[in-house]
């Protein structure tokens, strides 16, 4: 069954044939909020009541996760930006404020990238952007096998998607492996996104995912090189302090991009830390420019 949240609204639409449902709520200027794997729209959970107040907010499911449909494909990150689009013009759109994590996040800059016009404002959560990153070498030894050994897992043809469909316990120790030290998730919470990626369309879904990324646009993306400077619409990239890809690359900033870290916080910030994110949000969002130094620990 889906999660319930007081206040949120759901339904389909049809973008392209593709059926995308939506968590909705609040009413004023539209933020998109887009969540990453191996999540969904519940996510946001603690962020759309306060967002709410001030937006219209819209929790889309990306295509293969959460309530949308899975259809066969490569899953590419460009059709994950694609459908955002498509759904902003169905809702008749013009710009909106997009909150973007994980996948989400990624997806958030191809479609600044591509249409600037269409974003108003970005803010990034925990992803590398999708151009080639400085790394922090004293740190990849450890978290390398971390990120890598997943995504390879993920990744297999065969053994991805059975590892999803057998596997809650993967996606749990996934999720625990990324969060802050002394964050602690209900078993309840784990299991909500667990036993949604155990569907089989869905599982293809997200071996797709990582396979297309590791074999097809990791490696452009390495060789087209730096794209910060194509980044036209104001942009914020929040870090967790403690998540692996902190640990890994040390993004920096560019000239339409700022770049925060949040001290005690991993990978799951929406979660972790939705105090501070809504508190730079409020700020980001209302058009704050000037630069910060690393927030306090998350809420």
């Amino acid at each position: 069954p889906m999660p319930v949240l007081l206040g949120v609204t759901h339904r389909f639409v049809d973008v392209g044939g593709l059926q995308v449902h939506v968590a909705e709520a609040g009413q004023g200027e539209p933020l998109v909020l887009l969540h990453g794997w191996p999540q969904h729209w519940w996510c946001w959970r603690r962020l759309i009541p306060a967002l709410a107040a001030s937006h219209r907010v819209i929790a889309p499911d990306l295509r293969g996760w959460g309530w949308s449909s899975a259809p066969p494909g490569d899953y590419a990150k460009a059709d994950f930006a694609a459908d955002v689009l498509a759904l902003l013009d169905s809702e008749g759109i013009g710009r909106a404020h997009i909150i973007g994590h994980d996948w989400g996040g990624y997806a958030a800059f191809l479609l600044a990238l591509g249409h600037p016009e269409r974003v108003e404002r970005l803010m990034a959560l925990d992803v590398a952007p999708p151009w080639r990153q400085r790394s922090r070498l004293r740190a990849r030894r450890l978290a390398l096998p971390l990120v890598g050994s997943y995504q390879a897992l993920l990744a297999a043809p065969v053994l991805g998607p059975l590892a999803l469909e057998h596997g809650a316990r993967l996606v749990s120790a996934v999720i625990r492996a990324g969060s802050g030290g002394d964050f602690r998730w209900e078993h309840a919470e784990l299991e909500a996104y667990a036993r949604v990626l155990s569907h089989p369309a869905r599982a293809r879904a997200s071996s797709a995912c990582y396979r297309t990324f590791l074999t097809r646009e990791l490696p452009t993306m390495l060789r087209r090189g730096d794209r910060s400077g194509e980044l036209r619409v104001p942009s914020l990239l929040v870090l967790g302090a403690e998540s692996p890809i902190t640990r890994v690359l040390d993004p920096r900033p560019g000239p339409n991009l700022r770049v925060e870290t949040v001290p005690g916080a991993g990978h799951f910030l929406p979660e972790e830390a939705p105090g501070e994110l809504l508190r730079l949000a409020e700020g980001w969002l209302g058009g704050e420019t000037r630069a910060q130094s690393a927030v306090g620990a998350g809420a």
